[in-house]
C-alpha cells in the first residue's frame, strides 16, 4: 500500500516529540505538509529542523501556540487555516491516588486532553465538509476502556475523547469528512520513561523497570513490552489517507493486544 498525501496540509498538536513528533514525520514522509505545534517556540523551531533532517524533503511548518487557550487556537487556525488532516495528539498524564485528585485538577485534565480537541474541529471541520475531504482523528489510549486505577482522571479524558470522536463522525456525515480515535497502548516515550520509574522504583535498570511495569501495571497487553512511536504513527497515517475513506466514527486500537478493552 503506498499512501501519497501530496497537496494536503496536516496539524498534529503536542508534535514536538513522542508520538506527536513521530506522526508528524510519517505523515511528512506521506508527501504532507505538516504543521509542528507545541507552547515553546522555541521547542518548535529545533523540532522543524529536526523533523526536516529526519525526513529530506519534508514539508514542516512551525506553529507555537498553547492550542489549550482559546487565543492559542485562534492563532494556529489563524497561521494555518486550510488544514485538510487535524491531529489532536496533545494530552497530559500522571499518577495520583483518586481522593487525592482536587476538582482543579480534575478541570485541567478536561481542557488539556478534552476541549483543546474540541475547540479545534469546531474550527476545522467547517471547511472540510465545505471541501468535501477531511480527516480528523483524536489521539486517545487503552485507558480510554480499562481504567488505570492510578490515573482515573487521564482515563476519563480518554473516554470522553472516543464520545467526542464518535458525535463529530455523526456531524460529518456524508461530507466526504472522516472522523476516528486511536486508542493508544503504553508507548516508549521520554514522558513515560519517568511515569514507569515513578511506579517502579529509579534504581532499576530500564529494560527490567520496563517488564515489572507491564507485568504489575499494564498485565492486559499481549504484547508485554512498551510500543514504539511510529507504530502509533503508522495507524495514524492510514488514517488520514485516501485509502481508510470507508473508515469513520471508529475507536481504532493500537494497544498491544489490550485483553479486558471491549469497545461495543
Amino acid at each position: 500500500m503506498r499512501i501519497d498525501l501530496t497537496g494536503r496540509t496536516a496539524l498534529v498538536t503536542a508534535s514536538t516529540q513522542g508520538i506527536g513528533a513521530a506522526i508528524a514525520a510519517g505523515l511528512g514522509r506521506a508527501g504532507a505538509r505538516v504543521g509542528v505545534n507545541g507552547r515553546d517556540t522555541g521547542r518548535v523551531d529545533e523540532a522543524v529542523r529536526r523533523l526536516r533532517d529526519e525526513v529530506p524533503g519534508g514539508d514542516f511548518v512551525a506553529v507555537g501556540a498553547d492550542v489549550v487557550s482559546e487565543e492559542g487556537a485562534a492563532s494556529v487556525h489563524e497561521a494555518l487555516p486550510g488544514v485538510d488532516v487535524l491531529i489532536n495528539n496533545l494530552g497530559i498524564f500522571g499518577s495520583k491516588d483518586p481522593l487525592d485528585i482536587a476538582d482543579e485538577e480534575w478541570r485541567r485534565y478536561f481542557e488539556v486532553n478534552v476541549l483543546a480537541a474540541v475547540r479545534l474541529t469546531r474550527a476545522y471541520l467547517p471547511r472540510m465538509t465545505e471541501r468535501g475531504w477531511g480527516r480528523i482523528q483524536y489521539i486517545a489510549s487503552e485507558s480510554a476502556v480499562a481504567i488505570p486505577a492510578e490515573m482515573i482522571h487521564y482515563g476519563m479524558t480518554k473516554t470522553a475523547l472516543l464520545a467526542v470522536g464518535r458525535g463529530f463522525a455523526k456531524k460529518a456525515a456524508g461530507t466526504g469528512v472522516t472522523v476516528n480515535s486511536v486508542l493508544a497502548g503504553p508507548t516508549h516515550t521520554a514522558g513515560v520513561e519517568d511515569f514507569v520509574y515513578e511506579l517502579v522504583g529509579r534504581d532499576l535498570p530500564w529494560d527490567e523497570a520496563e517488564r515489572i511495569f507491564m507485568s504489575e501495571h499494564r498485565p492486559q497487553s499481549l504484547l508485554r513490552r512498551l510500543i514504539a512511536p511510529e507504530e502509533i504513527a503508522n495507524m495514524v497515517v492510514y488514517l488520514s489517507s485516501d485509502q481508510a475513506s470507508a473508515t469513520t466514527g471508529g475507536a481504532l486500537r493500537v494497544d498491544g493486544g489490550c485483553v479486558d478493552a471491549v469497545i461495543p
